[in-house]
């Protein structure tokens, strides 16, 4: 398949199906609808009196939440391994020019 070919999956949110068309493999298209149904399912179970387009707005608004904390915690993540990196790397040159005193000139 290129990788610009979409393939048709079917798949099912709040009980609805949906047809759609992805550029992704059709197992991950329906991973990513099952953890949408499933966040959207925790939504209309907490508050039995919201509209099914109000429980969708909180579960997008779930998801995005949780989507952004992921992408902070993986740019903190980013920044230590850049500092341990740099640590490290000096850390090696350090030792690299005590061991050689030629280097040090």
């Amino acid at each position: 398949m290129s990788s610009e070919e979409r393939t048709l999956v079917s798949v099912q949110i709040a009980g609805e199906e949906y047809n759609l068309r992805a550029l992704a493999s059709p197992e991950y298209t329906r991973e990513c609808a099952a953890y949408v149904d499933q966040t959207l399912s925790q939504i209309m179970r907490q508050g039995s009196l919201v509209q099914m387009h109000k429980g969708a707005i909180l579960a997008a608004l779930a998801l995005a939440d949780e989507l952004f904390q992921t992408r902070r915690a993986l740019q903190e993540l980013q920044g230590d391994v850049n500092d341990r990196t740099q640590a490290l790397v000096s850390s090696i040159e350090n030792r690299l020019t005590l061991q050689d005193p030629a280097a040090a000139l």
